[in-house]
């Protein structure tokens, strides 16, 4: 049985380099949960080691979640031994509301973290790194490790061209981000690095939850990744189904494996207060801790 994990301590980051969506004269907010690990946990503990730095495993959440309420995840992973840090992304996190450029410009959050591995790193040095991402954290995941968006897709979708999914978190999102960027080349600017190289070569080992967005990637960005990558996703989920978004990770990824949590595993079991299965994420979070024990030490 998994013991109480504490209380994290909460840090608000500042990224000097992007503007706040909605005060641009002010830099993007990077909010986050640190849990520092535990010397009870399974993994070996690292005292006459030469005090080794603790593994790493940072944690993205979901479209409209919070890395407040990951503690699914989070706790199986502190409780293994690892130092583990999640995040709340701007704009696409219901502690602090929503912003339409938080949902449709998905790449701006693996640059959340490799902003928030850079500020750790000056401070004391940091231990192997995973990531972790549940739905479109799971892309968030990807990307570190080399996925990158095809912008002509993203266009497509943006425009309107290829139907954008309801998002129930902020209905009408496409009409706000039109109304905020009205002119074409403005919005076109906007997508300035969305198919970029998102890579961090401190990304290590990458867990996908039920990820998201796998059509708007590049096959060959995804046969270039080479970090240990392992995927987990239900059965019946429908909203982000296994032919649309996980199967490119799964079969383009030359590193890739994964299975299904179960066949009648929805989606918000992994979230909601009373999911149908709710053994489904804790299996999944013990997948995660085994995998990154594994891959990380």
């Amino acid at each position: 049985m998994i013991a109480a994990t504490p209380e994290p301590l909460i840090r608000v980051l500042h990224d000097e380099s992007r503007p706040d969506l909605r005060e641009p004269a002010r830099p993007r907010p990077v909010r986050l949960y640190v849990w520092e690990p535990s010397r009870t946990g399974d993994a070996e503990d690292t005292e006459g080691s030469g005090d080794a730095p603790a593994p790493l495993v940072v944690v993205s959440h979901g479209t409209g979640g919070s890395g407040s309420d990951m503690e699914w995840l989070v706790a199986p992973l502190h409780a293994a031994g690892f130092r583990v840090v999640a995040l709340d992304h701007h704009g696409n996190n219901f502690v602090d509301g929503y912003e339409p450029e938080g949902f449709l410009h998905p790449w701006e959050r693996p640059r959340d973290i490799t902003f928030a591995l850079d500020v750790l790193a000056r401070e004391q040095p940091l231990g192997p790194v995973g990531v972790a991402g549940f739905s479109i954290g799971g892309y968030t995941a990807a990307a570190l490790a080399g996925a990158r968006i095809d912008p002509g897709i993203l266009w497509a979708v943006l425009t309107g061209e290829v139907p954008l999914p309801e998002i129930p978190e902020f209905p009408g999102v496409l009409e706000a981000l039109r109304a905020k960027y009205p002119q074409e080349e403005a919005a076109r600017r906007t997508l300035d690095g969305a198919g970029g190289d998102l890579s961090d070569p401190r990304v290590r080992a990458v867990f996908q939850m039920a990820p998201g967005i796998g059509s708007l990637v590049t096959r060959e960005s995804l046969e270039a990744v080479r970090v240990p990558f392992a995927i987990r996703w239900g059965g019946a989920d429908t909203i982000t189904p296994y032919e649309a978004d996980t199967r490119p990770y799964l079969e383009c990824i030359p590193t890739a494996s994964g299975r299904s949590i179960g066949p009648a595993v929805r989606h918000d079991d992994f979230f909601a207060p009373e999911p149908a299965d709710p053994t489904a994420r804790v299996r999944a979070g013990e997948d995660a801790a085994a995998f990154f024990l594994e891959q990380l030490g």
